[in-house]
């Protein structure tokens, strides 16, 4: 197998479950390997610094029976400040690994986004994979310039011929190792539990963009993870498909989620929440840069992951931010020192 991003966030997480659980033999490719640090010596994982951007890396990966592919731009503050380089990483470079995967038939189950299901309104109902309308924001939105080419990359697997090929659309996943924290092991803003984190464990507020009013729905990192090895053991059901991996059960707006992240920070530290600074309000253009929007509620329907392969997302909101959070303490806790 190749576990192209295996550093990043996600692939982290399923390089160590794949390590554990089977005895696979991993061929992972990343830019940094700084989260995975602890299995670089495992004998079944042989890993490469470098990217897609080098096609004769998307041909070595290519030769691999089963691909995934984690590799992204994926942070908001560089959807405006970085769009071509957005859009490069999330269409050219995936296209290409589509290209020489379909010449190779190995099997390729591509990372997209929630972000495709486009503008949507507060009383948007569910969002389904193969029924959904999809509106995006107009081109001086840059905010649109991820959610354009994840969109074109599912478009240009749909279409290529003698592709294997599997869609995953994630819905917020969160878990430890989850991006950075600003000025610390990275830089820009992080997507918004890392972002929350990073707030608290500063002793700021954290940053209500628009007033914090759309909602969410957030999925254990664990979950994803599980969701992975169901479509690992059912392919003859995967193959051909898209599938949203989230958990709608855990939907809430983004100031609930600020309040619930304020009251699991002071258990944490064991303070009174009082002690905890409150939100407060930002303007989303001014925060996060010119060409900013939004959508306003984004709640997946997960039935048709639970009929083909058999997966339920099973994580409680609250286990999942106490474990995101408390790993994200622990982990600056000498910044606020």
């Amino acid at each position: 197998m190749a576990l192209v991003g295996c550093g990043g966030f996600i692939g982290s997480h399923l390089l160590k479950a794949i390590l554990e659980r089977t005895r696979w033999r991993v061929f992972g490719v990343d830019l940094d390997p700084y989260r995975i640090q602890e299995h670089l010596a495992n004998e079944r994982l042989e890993f490469l610094c470098g990217d897609l951007a080098e096609r004769s890396i998307v041909n070595r990966i290519a030769q691999y029976p089963v691909v995934v592919n984690l590799a992204a731009i994926c942070t908001p503050s560089r959807y405006m400040s970085e769009a071509a380089s957005v859009i490069r990483s999330n269409y050219d470079h995936p296209a290409r690994l589509a290209d020489a995967c379909a010449k190779s038939g190995s099997w390729l189950i591509h990372f997209s986004t929630s972000e495709i299901y486009g503008k949507t309104s507060a009383d948007s109902g569910l969002l389904d994979e193969d029924t959904s309308e999809i509106t995006l924001g107009p081109v001086p939105a840059s905010r649109w310039s991820y959610a354009t080419a994840k969109l074109l990359t599912e478009r240009y697997l749909f279409a290529l011929e003698n592709l294997r090929w599997t869609i995953v659309r994630p819905f917020n996943f969160v878990g430890p190792y989850m991006d950075f924290m600003p000025g610390v092991d990275g830089e820009g803003i992080p997507r918004v539990l890392a972002n929350f984190s990073a707030a608290l464990v500063r002793g700021e507020p954290m940053k209500l963009v628009d007033g914090g009013l759309a909602k969410r729905s957030f999925t254990s990192v664990h979950d994803a993870v599980d969701f992975m090895f169901c479509l690992f053991e059912n392919d003859s059901q995967g193959v051909g498909q898209v599938f949203n991996v989230g958990n709608p059960h855990n939907e809430l707006t983004i100031a609930e989620l600020a309040n619930k992240m304020r009251k699991v920070f002071a258990e944490i530290k064991g303070v009174d929440e009082s002690l905890v600074p409150l939100p407060e309000v930002v303007d989303g253009a001014l925060y996060y840069g010119r060409g900013y929007e939004d959508s306003l509620r984004r709640m997946p329907s997960v039935q048709k992951a639970e009929r083909l392969l058999g997966f339920k997302a099973l994580t409680p909101l609250d286990c999942a931010l106490k474990e995101s959070l408390s790993w994200f303490v622990d982990h600056y806790q000498i910044v606020a020192e």
